[in-house]
């Protein structure tokens, strides 16, 4: 193992650019050895307030105020990009001329455009692209995927996707960068994003798109006074603005399998903090998953006695990934949550660039994350259109 230090950064220090950033700090508390000791070098932030404060809570040597400084600093190796959507981009193309690791959050890209230039750049490069889909790393999602991958569940016969959020709910809500851009970059790109990511993973490739409908609950929102902090309240004055994406969307979808699948997705989802769940079906069995309780699922397969046959609650332990190594408590019912997750995705992204022995599965590729936007482009289309779009 290289005693040579792995030099990280994180540019943006809201409410995911925190989590990369405590990510970080944990890789090498969890699974095998392999990893060099790793150097948290800076966060950068426009905000230099909220940089500083990331800084100090996470142990990182520095705050700065732009995320050029972090391009031209020579010691910094990887770099999590977690900002407004439409400076991906920039900030991934600046640190791949820079010879920099980057793992980007999704969505990849504000626009198809944009999103196909990163992959351009992935394809002529030297540096690990990676792309943060954390939700893959949930020792029971992980486990849903293996009983689908092998079979148990039968020939698979429907998914059904679900993520219902409510940050969006309160008209009140300032209307921050998240609110601008057209349809599919509301919350199709914020959080159906992860839910497409998720069916794909777990049931393979979607080829087409029908039935799909976006709306608008809030057209209109309050201007902020000042920074909007991830999905937190801000000042805001009497000035509103349009709201220019979706707050919820459904559609239906066929995979390259012939599977079928329904999906929801809304951010005005009143009661719902963060509520994704899914439920997978086939011939022989079926499984859900619900994050709201993250450190458990529901099996039911074909058993000998009928009589007896019913959804089992199974409850994470050292038998499911990610699991074993991955929790400083080994014992079932005593692992789960979205810190976790991110531990987990920035260790996979490090395993990448060094090579370790027994790396964690690898992070999305820029290529991936694409197709997940050619995927909500194809649900803006059926919505325009009224017909069945398939993914170019």
């Amino acid at each position: 193992m290289s005693k040579q230090p792995l030099s990280v950064a994180v540019i943006g220090a809201g409410l995911a650019g925190r989590s990369h950033a405590a990510g970080y700090r944990q890789v090498n508390t969890v699974f095998g050895e392999g990893l060099p000791p790793v150097r948290l070098a800076a966060i950068a932030d426009a905000n230099t307030d909220l940089a500083e404060d990331a800084a100090r809570r996470y142990g990182y040597d520095k705050a700065v105020s732009s995320w050029e400084e972090i391009v031209d600093d020579p010691a910094i190796d990887a770099v999590s990009i977690v900002v407004d959507n439409a400076l991906h981009r920039q900030v991934a193309e600046a640190l791949i001329n820079a010879g920099k690791h980057v793992l980007c959050e999704k969505p990849l890209a504000s626009t198809i455009a944009d999103a196909e230039a990163m992959v351009a750049a992935e394809e002529t490069t030297d540096v690990v692209t990676a792309v943060g889909y954390s939700y893959r790393r949930t020792p029971a999602i992980a486990a849903i995927r293996d009983h689908v991958q092998t079979g148990e569940l039968g020939e698979m016969t429907l998914f059904n996707g679900r993520y219902w959020a409510d940050y969006a709910a309160d008209p009140r809500t300032p209307l921050a960068w998240r609110y601008k851009g057209g349809p599919g970059t509301g919350a199709l790109g914020d959080i159906g994003a992860h839910l497409i990511d998720l069916a794909e993973h777990i049931c393979g490739p979607i080829e087409s798109i029908a039935g799909a409908a976006l709306s608008t609950q809030v057209p209109k929102r309050p201007v902020p006074l000042g920074p909007v902090v991830g999905h937190a309240p801000a000042p805001v004055g009497d000035e509103v603005g349009e709201v220019e994406n979706e707050d919820t969307a459904v559609f239906t979808a066929r995979f390259s399998s012939g599977l079928t699948g329904s999906f929801s997705v809304s951010r005005t989802a009143f009661g719902m903090p963060n509520g994704l769940a899914f439920d997978a079906h086939g011939l022989s069995g079926r499984a859900s998953f619900d994050w709201h309780r993250p450190a458990e699922y529901f099996f039911d397969d074909t058993q000998p006695e009928s009589r007896t046959r019913g959804a089992r609650q199974v409850i994470a332990g050292p038998q499911l990934p990610y699991f074993a190594g991955g929790y400083p408590t080994q014992a079932p019912g005593n692992g789960g949550g979205n810190a976790e997750t991110f531990i987990y995705q920035c260790r996979a992204f490090l395993d990448q660039i060094v090579g370790t022995p027994e790396p964690l599965p690898a992070c999305a590729s820029f290529a991936d994350a694409l197709h997940t936007m050619r995927v909500i482009e194809a649900i803006v289309a059926s919505d325009r259109t009224g017909t069945s779009i398939d993914v170019a």
